[in-house]
């Protein structure tokens, strides 16, 4: 849990100096984006492959948001229980939310659906308002 609280922490902050009172340059619109961290490889468990990670892309959330994303590679650390450092790989999914309708239902969706596929527990949402251009 102090893993996400910190890595909330910091896409927050980082979200704040990009939309500066509400406005955006000209040329962009403010709209919201959702990033996903996938624990992708723990100690305790077997990793997910690239081919089942693609595979999960392609029907879950290519599904729900045909438009785009990005998908990058990451990597995380985190204080466990017993005070060791805790070392994880990840994916990290980018995506620009359409202005229309709420995008909650299927955010939680693809969140639930790794979860549930992979055995994996660390999935943190992150959304945010973002200047995107035109």
């Amino acid at each position: 849990m102090r893993r996400a609280g910190a890595l909330l922490l910091v896409l927050l902050l980082a979200g704040c100096a990009s939309v500066t009172a509400g406005r955006c340059p000209v040329g962009q619109e403010r709209l919201r984006t959702a990033q996903f961290f996938f624990g992708h490889k723990a100690a305790d468990r077997p990793g997910v492959s690239e081919a089942a990670f693609r595979k999960f892309v392609d029907e879950e959330l290519t599904t729900r948001f045909p438009d785009g994303l990005t998908v990058l590679d990451g990597g995380g650390q985190w204080q466990g229980r017993d005070d060791r450092q805790i070392r994880d790989a990840a994916k990290v999914v980018l995506i620009v939310l359409p202005k229309e309708g709420d995008a909650r239902p299927r955010l939680d969706a693809v969140r639930q659906a790794y979860k549930a596929r992979f055995a994996q527990d660390p999935v943190v949402r992150v959304t945010q308002p973002s200047c995107v251009p035109l």
